[in-house]
C-alpha cells in the first residue's frame, strides 16, 4: 500500500455547537468512496472568547486534493476560514519529555510573571504546550501544560521566577498520580485558622506577649518545639478552664478555609487536621467542617483549671508526620497521594512526607523545604494548585 498524504487543516471562526460535527462529517462523506480511507492523527481544538481554533492533522489514502476542496466548501458554508496544508512536513522526532503541571496565581498576575516563566521555561528547552484558566477569584490562576525533559531543574527555576514576580506558582508531574490525589492534612493554628491558640488562651491568663514571643521563635524553628510547647503551657497553669470555651467563640477561619474543605469532601477527598494545639479546640473543627482524621494535644484539666500540663503521646514535628502517616495507612492511602499543608517549622516533617507539600504563608524554614508555597490570604487557591478551576468549584456548590 502506498503511503498516506499528511494533511493538516487549520480551522477559524466564531465557534458555535455543531461545527466540530459538521467538519468530521465532511470527511466521513470523502471516505464514503471504499477506495479511500482518512486516518485521524492528532486533533486540538481551543476556543476563547467565542472564537474557535481546530487544527486536525491527517493521513489521507487517496485524493488529497478532493478532501481538501471537500473541507474548504464545509467551512466557507459554515462562515469559517480554512487552512489546509496537502503533504505537511511530518514535524522532527522530539526528545523524550515528560508532561509537567505548572500552575502561576497572582493577585494581580501580571503579563511580567508570565513572561518570566515562559523564559525560563524556553531556556530548558521546554515547550508550553497549553494554557487555561483556572480562576479569576479570589486570585487569577493559570494552568500552563509543559513538555520539560527535567522536572527538576523546570521546578528550580520556575521558583526563582516566581520569587522575581512575587507570584506563587506550582509544578506537578501530569498523569494518573496527579488525579489520584485522596488526602489532604492541614496544620491548624495560622494555616486552617487565624491566629495561635495557644496565644490566646495565654492573653486569658495574662501572658500574652510572653507565649507569643516563644511561639514565634519555635515556628521559625530556633527552638525545640516540644520544649517550647511545655513551657508555653506552663504559663496556663491555674486559668479557669471555662477559658476554652470563650476561645472557641473566638476562633476564626482563614478565608476560603470551608470552601477549600467541602469542595474537597464533595469530590471525595478525605481531610484532617494535625495540629500542636490541642484537642479542646480541633474537636470542634473536626465537627463543624466534618474532617475525616485529627491528631493534636491534650491539655490537662484538673478540678476546673489547666494543669500547666499535656497529657498522653505529644504532637510535636516528628508527631505530626507520623499522624499524617497513620491517616494515610487507615484509609489505605500510598504517601504519595496525600497533601499536607502548613506554615512553621514543626509542620517540615510532615510536608515533607507527603505527596505534596504546601508551605501556606509560611516562615522561611518551611518554604526551603515544600514542594510550593502559597502566600496569597485565601486557603482555598490551594484547589488551585490541585487542578480544580474556579468554575468547577461553583458548579459545585449550585448542585448541591
Amino acid at each position: 500500500m502506498a503511503e498516506p498524504i499528511r494533511v493538516v487543516c487549520t480551522v477559524t471562526g466564531t465557534d458555535r455547537p455543531g461545527v466540530s460535527a459538521a467538519l468530521f462529517e465532511a470527511l466521513t462523506a470523502y471516505e464514503s468512496d471504499s477506495a479511500v480511507r482518512v486516518e485521524v492523527r492528532d486533533v486540538e481544538q481551543v476556543t476563547i472568547r467565542g472564537k474557535l481554533t481546530l487544527g486536525v492533522s491527517l493521513a489521507v489514502h487517496g485524493d488529497a486534493g478532493a478532501l481538501a476542496s471537500q473541507l474548504n466548501k464545509t467551512c466557507a458554508r459554515l462562515g469559517l476560514t480554512a487552512e489546509v496544508v496537502i503533504g505537511a512536513t511530518k514535524p522532527a522526532k522530539a526528545r523524550k519529555t515528560r508532561k509537567q503541571h505548572v500552575i502561576l496565581l497572582g493577585r494581580p498576575l501580571t503579563a511580567t510573571a508570565l513572561a518570566e516563566a515562559a523564559a525560563r521555561i524556553a531556556e530548558l528547552g521546554g515547550n508550553i504546550d497549553r494554557i487555561t484558566r483556572l480562576s479569576k477569584y479570589p486570585v487569577t490562576s493559570l494552568e500552563l501544560i509543559v513538555s520539560s525533559t527535567d522536572g527538576v531543574e523546570l521546578r528550580k527555576a520556575l521558583a526563582e521566577a516566581a520569587k522575581a514576580t512575587n507570584t506563587d506558582l506550582a509544578v506537578e508531574p501530569a498523569g494518573l498520580a496527579r488525579r489520584a490525589t485522596r488526602l489532604v492534612v492541614f496544620d491548624v493554628d495560622s494555616t486552617l485558622i487565624t491566629g495561635e491558640v495557644i496565644e490566646m488562651l495565654a492573653e486569658h491568663a495574662g501572658r500574652g506577649p510572653e507565649v507569643a514571643r516563644v511561639t514565634e521563635q519555635a515556628m521559625r524553628g530556633e527552638l525545640d518545639f516540644a520544649e517550647s510547647l511545655r513551657a508555653r503551657v506552663q504559663q496556663l497553669k491555674g486559668l479557669d478552664a471555662g477559658v476554652i470555651q470563650a476561645v472557641r467563640a473566638d476562633l476564626r477561619l482563614t478565608p476560603g478555609a470551608r470552601t477549600l474543605v467541602r469542595t474537597l469532601k464533595r469530590m471525595g477527598y478525605l481531610c484532617g487536621v494535625v495540629s500542636g494545639g490541642f484537642t479542646q479546640i480541633t474537636d470542634q473543627l473536626v465537627n463543624d467542617l466534618h474532617l475525616d482524621f485529627s491528631a493534636a494535644n491534650t491539655l490537662e484539666i484538673r478540678d476546673g483549671k489547666l494543669t500547666g500540663e499535656v497529657v498522653g503521646e505529644l504532637v510535636d514535628r516528628p508527631g505530626k508526620a507520623k499522624a499524617l502517616r497513620n491517616f494515610a495507612a487507615a484509609a489505605r492511602i500510598p504517601m504519595s497521594q496525600t497533601v499536607a499543608v502548613g506554615d512553621g517549622a514543626n509542620d517540615i516533617d510532615m510536608i515533607t512526607a507527603a505527596g505534596l507539600g504546601i508551605a501556606f504563608n509560611a516562615k522561611p524554614a518551611l518554604r526551603a523545604v515544600a514542594d510550593t508555597s502559597l502566600n496569597q490570604p485565601y486557603l482555598d487557591a490551594i484547589l488551585f494548585f490541585l487542578g480544580i478551576s474556579r468554575d468547577e468549584v461553583e458548579e459545585a456548590d449550585a448542585g448541591s
